[in-house]
């Protein structure tokens, strides 16, 4: 039997986050139900479909609703809110390690072009986003960002890092900083390890022409799995939005997919 694209346990966690509906005292169409909108939004994230062949035999009205539905919950911070409550219920477990974290990107092709995007100097300069992630010593995701594929890495160290948000824990004060930090090459310029320094957070950057970063790779390879597990929800193999704004929150929500399958490790 397949497994339902929005288990009951999924919709408990997203449900209180999402605004209720307003009333109409005209009358007017029923609206279709969240649960349905969002069921549609999770199958064209896992499934490549363009929003306009959304199957009407799903009972998710049609792909315009659920476009709609995914940029009003962004715009009211939805994914974002959803991610914290499910990087929380780690932090309560004490399961988020921030003894150390690890930074990296990844670029994909953008053919539609639109905001965020930039020529891919791997990729003979076509249209590209550059998507980066920052996770903990086990790879769950702590923030994500795009930028074009023309952007530094070492551009975004600062924003990562300050993009953690401060997550509770089983006792004390909320955590948001890791004791350290591991990165390739890309990163390895002194206004890096500057911005880490006053942080308070230890770097590890592998030095161009000095060493290899292959020892590194031993606690950095979580995040190169991270931006893999990205990948594999296949509307995100490729950036088909044009908005950025949508492209965004279809990568939150499937970086608080991937947070689940730890929720679900530690709560089962």
């Amino acid at each position: 039997m397949a497994r339902p694209l929005l288990p009951d346990g999924l919709w408990a966690a997203i449900e209180p986050l999402l605004q209720p509906e307003l009333p109409k005292p005209r009358g007017g169409r029923p609206r279709v139900s969240d649960r349905a909108a969002l069921t549609g939004i999770l199958f064209v994230l896992r499934s490549r479909t363009p929003w306009e062949l959304l199957p009407r035999e799903m009972g998710c009205g049609s792909g315009m609703t659920c476009w709609r539905r995914l940029r009003d919950w962004q715009e009211a911070g939805v994914w974002a809110r959803l991610q914290k409550v499910l990087l929380d219920r780690l932090g309560r477990r004490n399961a988020i390690d921030f003894s150390r974290a690890a930074l990296d990107s990844a670029s994909i092709a953008a053919k539609k072009g639109g905001a965020q995007t930039g020529p891919n100097p791997t990729d003979r300069a076509r249209s590209g986003t550059k998507r980066h992630i920052i996770t903990d010593a086990q790879g769950i995701p702590l923030a994500v960002r795009l930028t074009g594929a023309n952007v530094h890495d070492s551009c975004m160290i600062e924003e990562m890092v300050d993009a953690v948000p401060a997550i509770r824990q089983c006792w004390g004060p909320p955590r948001r900083r890791p004791a350290k930090l591991h990165a390739d090459k890309a990163y390895d310029h002194r206004r890096c390890r500057q911005a880490l320094t006053v942080r308070h957070i230890q770097h590890r950057i592998a030095r161009r022409d000095l060493e290899s970063s292959q020892r590194l790779g031993r606690h950095r390879w979580v995040v190169e799995r991270s931006l893999a597990w990205l990948a594999q929800f296949r509307r995100l193999a490729i950036r088909y939005e044009r908005r950025a704004d949508i492209h965004l929150a279809l990568t939150t929500l499937a970086a608080a997919l991937i947070t689940r399958r730890f929720v679900a490790k530690w709560f089962c």
